[in-house]
């Protein structure tokens, strides 16, 4: 099926519903003999470039440990159909939205089956499940943020062999796909300083995530780059409910910023809803600003200034270099593995220079 889209739970889930219950697995032959996945399953479909001396070792250990491969999932390797997993746990439902539709519409013009593993809670799914998901036959995985920079997740992949491609974030083991997020924060920072405003509050990120970091540093090059500034930064973690608390902080100070820059769309949309409680008006009392334009910059009132992050296609680009690179291991260059997409800052009616009383 060209572009099919799975669930993956705690167990494998069969096309019928059945539970597949857990026997001698790939990755158990693998560690047996010391190899990756891959290597295991070239023998298996009996592919080129596996060493004598290896194949004849996966094969003994095939047949000692007893294992029986998954018919559906051989199947999908020696088709032209390509299997990836999308591993995430985002707290946004309007990035992960525009994510996932990015990678589907990517995989229906690839010939790619879609596997989905969601961590609960806001975690990473567990090594356990993980392993599942790589058991059952994908070629690679999409980690969507903040996943690309959990060390306990690419570990797995790692030690597992399996390319992987990261949204939004950089690693030195996989294909990175981002926006300069320094950049994109300094613009939008610097075009609340040409309006006027010069008491300035910025809502951080999650602090697991280099994105974070990096709209923090375009935050205070812009400011120091104009200087004579008051400015108020408070954590979030790109939750709304970080951003009530952050507004709440901001909007409680004394002097409080006339402007607020939230590091996603989230938690501006809850800076807004503060606001709105304490009957200011959004931008003529406070002017607000997010980052990501999804769905959420449009839909509140006022609409969002924003940053447009390109999410859909940011998933789409990496979905497009990963299932090249699983065509062709080994063969794309440092440059081709972290590319730098265009942002864009999108004014809206959340933003206007301050009030002559400020």
């Amino acid at each position: 099926m060209v572009g099919a889209l799975t669930e993956f739970g705690g167990q494998e889930r069969l096309r019928n519903g059945a539970r597949r219950t857990r026997g001698v697995t790939i990755i158990d032959v693998a560690r047996a003999v010391g190899v990756s996945p891959m290597t295991v399953s070239r023998v298996i479909n009996a592919e080129t470039g596996v060493r004598a001396d290896t194949r004849e070792a996966v094969s003994a250990a095939i047949r000692e440990l007893n294992y029986t491969p998954n018919v559906a999932a051989r199947s999908l390797v020696t088709s032209r159909e390509v299997r990836i997993g999308v591993i995430y746990s985002n707290p946004s439902a309007a990035f992960m939205s525009e994510f996932l539709l990015g990678v589907f519409e990517e995989a229906s013009t690839r010939a790619a089956q879609l596997v989905l593993l969601k961590g609960e809670r806001g975690h990473p799914p567990s090594p356990e499940a993980i392993t599942r998901l790589i058991a059952s036959g994908v070629g690679g995985i999409i980690l969507a943020p903040p996943l690309g920079e959990s060390p306990a997740v690419r570990e797995v992949l790692r030690n597992a062999g399996i390319p992987m491609a990261v949204v939004g974030g950089t690693a030195p083991d996989a294909i990175s796909v981002r926006i300069d997020d320094r950049q994109a924060a300094f613009d939008m920072t610097r075009y609340l300083i040409e309006l006027g405003h010069r008491r300035l509050g910025f809502v951080i990120g999650n602090p697991d995530q280099s994105a974070s970091a990096e709209r923090l540093s375009g935050f205070h090059a812009a400011v120091r780059a104009t200087g004579g500034l008051d400015t108020f930064v408070v954590q979030g973690d790109f939750s709304f409910a970080s951003g009530l608390v952050a507004g709440q902080m901001l909007l409680d100070l004394s002097e409080p910023p006339t402007a607020i820059f939230a590091s996603n769309d989230d938690m501006a949309a809850a800076v807004i809803s503060v606001a709105h409680r304490r009957h200011l008006d959004v931008p003529a009392d406070l002017t607000v600003a997010g980052f990501d334009d999804t769905t959420a910059a449009t839909t509140l009132w006022p609409p969002l200034t924003t940053i447009h992050q390109p999410v859909h296609a940011l998933a789409g680009e990496a979905l497009q270099r990963l299932i090249k690179e699983i065509g062709n291991p080994g063969k794309a260059d440092a440059i081709s593995r972290s590319p730098l997409m265009a942002h864009t800052l999108v004014q809206r009616q959340s933003t206007a220079a301050p009030s002559l009383m400020d």
